[in-house]
């Protein structure tokens, strides 16, 4: 006699993946803070640390979405038995540690970098940064008048240097970049914040399409082998827009309404919706100026985009309005 065949059925698949069992909560960290004791969440940054009371410490270089690169140096804060200063965005708090936010020497270090990237670079665009420059009393006009700008950065001789005449500060100032329809690029506003990079990089697009080229004076954002944006590995994701504080990337539309002297922000109104392009739903901010779309963000603290779009959600978007000059459609 043929025994029966045994079929064997497997569980039902998870309804949610998997996830690794949590970790027993560490005990609070006891710190001081510009004299205030303080209880804070164990694997901290100072500069979490400092938000959670309502401290305001400025930054530039730091974005929550991106990994902190330390290179503003605008957010060093003072730590007792420290031989240098700080900064608050990377180094986590540790058990005892007394911290000063507004100390002579912290207040005289960020005075000296805002005034050393004001005399080199247009911060004209950058928000924020006025108020910055007033409340640390930054002058600087002090490292002397502009010097003109001499040509494409790029084309030049690596490591050959002309002594300044001490008269004048030496600027980052160079031709505006526009090599596409959708974004473009002026470094003689960018303070090397690193922040593109990452974007363009492992914290979100993967991409590597710019990076770091030069040293010291001389250092800058390019494409590999300074080739044309559109001959380089960007996919116009313009996720390095959505993470630049200084308006060195910025969308061609803002770009030519500025030019124009159209671009005003108290006339915009944002609206958030969801992109219609694919089913993965992000978040889109639609800025809106006398009722046509003038640029697209995403919001970071969403889960799904964390603020990063791809070229459709952040670009095609102009499929919704009448070119520029004609009459909308009735509807």
């Amino acid at each position: 006699m043929t025994p029966a065949p045994i079929w064997f059925e497997g569980p039902p698949p998870p309804s949610r993946p998997p996830m690794a069992p949590e970790r027993p909560a560490l005990p609070p960290v006891e710190v001081v803070i510009d004299g205030e004791p303080a209880k804070v969440p164990a694997g901290a940054t100072i500069l979490e640390a400092c938000r959670a009371r309502g401290l305001e410490i400025p930054t530039l270089c730091f974005l929550e979405t991106l990994t902190p690169v330390n290179v503003c140096r605008v957010c060093v804060v003072e730590v007792t038995g420290s031989r240098v200063l700080v900064p608050a965005c990377s180094r986590r708090v540790e058990p005892g540690m007394t911290i000063l936010t507004e100390s002579e020497r912290v207040r005289l270090s960020r005075r000296m970098v805002l005034e050393l990237l004001a005399s080199s670079v247009d911060l004209s665009t950058a928000p924020g940064v006025d108020r910055l420059m007033t409340r640390y009393g930054a002058r600087p006009d002090r490292y002397g008048s502009p010097a003109a700008a001499r040509g494409e950065r790029d084309a030049r001789e690596p490591g050959h240097h002309h002594a300044p005449d001490g008269a004048q500060a030496e600027t980052v100032a160079q031709p505006v970049k526009i090599d596409n329809d959708l974004y473009l690029r002026d470094y003689s506003k960018c303070i090397l914040c690193y922040k593109c990079v990452e974007a363009c990089g492992v914290d979100a697009q993967n991409t590597f399409a710019i990076a770091v080229a030069g040293r010291g004076f001389d250092a800058r954002i390019s494409t590999e082998a300074d080739v044309p944006l559109p001959d380089s590995a960007c996919v116009y994701c313009g996720n390095c827009i959505g993470v630049c504080p200084t308006g060195a990337l910025m969308f061609k539309s803002e770009h030519d309404m500025r030019r124009a002297g159209t671009w005003d922000e108290a006339r915009q109104r944002t609206t958030d919706t969801i992109c219609p392009y694919c089913g993965v739903g992000c978040t889109l901010s639609l800025h809106v100026q006398d009722n046509r779309i003038v640029k697209v963000t995403s919001p970071s603290d969403v889960s799904v985009t964390h603020g990063h779009l791809c070229i459709k959600g952040r670009f095609g978007f102009t499929f919704v309005e009448s070119p520029p000059g004609e009459d909308q459609p009735e509807r």
